[in-house]
This record gives structure tokens, sequence and C-alpha cells, in this order.
């Protein structure tokens, strides 16, 4: 087991549908003790309870630093530590340039970049105690090739403004063995684009895809895990594409 005895802190991970659940799951197989994070309408306690015995799930909003530095607390006070996050959390919008308002930008970008902020700085005092951690981001695709198939160019920013944000946290705290990293997933086949895209448009899509597929939540999962275990112990500052060959570069 690649995770034994360690803690993961996983954002938006009540969507048993979602990257963040699959993630959750797979951690939890590999023996990690995880906390899902996610707001009161998800029911992270009821996701977590899926996973089994020895696993917790608390309401926080990831761009209220308060509510993320009480979850990091109620994270320590249960488990003693936390080695691993996993800053998930992040919503879409698929609209031009020209419709973009002020209130959609806020919102784009709050979730994405300010709660992957807010987080990492919740769990980096408890990190920097132990002298040791893995903060993984989840980005997208769409950072890099500017723009993807559902998200408007906020989205883009928020997204690439993760990857800048990730790589800074990465020179500061690497000293300190704290590792930062990103996944860059391409179209992955969750609630995300449910009754957004046509089987034939998806079908279309996967044609372009080297791999002939569209992703599964399971292959950014294991990405997770990876960047989180011993395995990766000297990568920090990447970018792991996870998109099928989407973009090869």
């Amino acid at each position: 087991m690649l995770l034994k005895d360690q803690v993961a802190i996983i954002t938006g991970g009540a969507g048993v549908n979602g990257l963040g659940f699959a993630t959750a799951r797979l951690m939890a197989a590999h023996g990690a003790r995880v906390a899902i994070l996610d707001l009161e309408r998800a029911d992270p306690a009821a996701a977590a309870a899926q996973l089994g015995a020895g696993h917790i799930g608390l309401v926080a909003d990831v761009t209220n630093k308060a509510s993320c530095d009480a979850a990091a607390a109620e994270v320590l006070k249960a488990f003693g530590r936390i080695d691993a996050l996993v800053n998930n959390a992040g919503i879409t919008q698929p609209v031009k340039t020209l419709e973009i308002t002020g209130a959609d930008y806020d919102r784009i970008l709050d979730v994405s970049l300010r709660g992957t902020l807010y987080m990492s700085q919740a769990v980096l005092p408890a990190m920097r105690a132990q002298q040791s951690g893995s903060i993984i981001c989840i980005s997208s695709v769409s950072a890099q090739r500017g723009g993807g198939i559902l998200g408007g160019p906020h989205y883009s920013a928020a997204k690439a403004g993760v990857l800048g944000l990730a790589r800074a946290m990465a020179r500061e705290f690497g000293p300190e063995s704290i590792r930062v990293n990103c996944i860059t997933p391409g179209l992955i086949g969750t609630d995300i684009i449910k009754g957004k895209l046509t089987e034939e448009k998806k079908a279309e899509i996967a044609e372009t895809v080297p791999l002939a597929r569209l992703g599964r939540a399971d292959d950014i999962a294991g990405a997770c895990v990876f960047l989180a275990s011993p395995l990766s112990a000297y990568c920090t500052g990447i970018t792991l594409d996870v998109n099928g060959g989407m973009l090869i570069h």
C-alpha cells in the first residue's frame, strides 16, 4: 500500500462520480486516512462514509480562508497530521470572452485559484512542522492549450494561475521537503460534462485523442496517488499531463 498511515485531504471530493471522490477511494485503498471536504449541500460526511470506517467528511468552503483553516484544524484533531492535500475543488462555465461578467470572473477564479491558495495555506503549517508533505493541484489542459471543450477563457485563466501558484510554492517549500505538483487532466467523463456533450460529440473528441478515449476519473486518481506517494519523492514543481495524449508538446 503506497499511502499506509498517511493522512490526505481532498477538496471538492463528495461527488461520487467526480475526480475528487475517485481519488479519495483510491487513496483509501492504498492505506490513507482520508478527509473529504465539500460544501454542505454535497454532503461530504456521506461520501466519506462510503469509503468505510476511519475516514471523515467535513463541510468547508475553499473560497473562505477561515473555513479552510477550520477544516485543517479538524483534520489535525482527528488524525494528528496532514501528509497530502489534493486541491481538486473547481467550477467551470462555457462562455466566450465578451460574455464574461465580473461576477462570472470572480466566481470561477475564487474556487479554483483562491481556493487552491487558501487550502494550501491551511495545511502548510502542519507540513512544515513535519518537514514533509505533498500538495497536488488539479489544473487543466485548457490552461496549456488556451481553452478547453467546455470552460470559458476565465476558466483557462484560473487553471493557468494554479500552475503558476503551484510552481512558486514548490520553490518556496522544497527546502522543507514539501512537494507541490500539478495535474492537467484532459476531457474526463464526469458529472461536469453530463448533459453538455452528446454521445456523438464525445465520440468525435475521442477520435482526436491518441489513446482513443475520453479520460476516466480513476485515471486522475492514479496520478494523485503517485504524486502523494514516495514513488514521486524527487518530483516537485512538475505538471503531469493526464490527457491521453490530447496535448503532446
